[in-house]
């Protein structure tokens, strides 16, 4: 079941493309958590599950993981990813080895 949504944009050639992030409730396996998720690309989709000893940790862990797969990404390198305004961030934390990466108010805030 699907608990977040945030749609990023990016410019393409002055076109403007949706990037919806997604982020699934956490879901108990046999012996731990995990949340999916899934970034829309404008070249594809990604898929994938971040992990946790419990569902707050999956959570956590999930939202960490988009966060870095924003700032690793040719999208955020090209400088034309943003969530409302353009060098403001995009509202995810990133793993503490990443948090120089941050721009905008990403850097205030994580």
């Amino acid at each position: 079941m699907k608990i977040a949504l945030r749609t990023l944009t990016f410019l393409e050639h002055d076109q403007a493309i949706q990037v919806p992030i997604t982020i699934s409730a956490p879901f108990q396996a046999q012996t731990d958590w995990y949340c999916e998720w899934s970034i829309g690309w404008p070249h594809g989709v990604r898929t994938a599950r971040g992990y946790g000893v419990d569902s707050v940790q999956a959570l956590r862990l999930t939202l960490e993981m988009i966060g870095a797969e924003l700032y690793a990404s040719p999208y955020h390198a090209n400088g034309g990813l943003y969530f409302k305004i353009p060098n403001s961030g995009y509202g995810f934390p990133v793993p503490a080895n990443m948090r120089d990466m941050l721009i905008g108010e990403d850097k205030t805030f994580f």
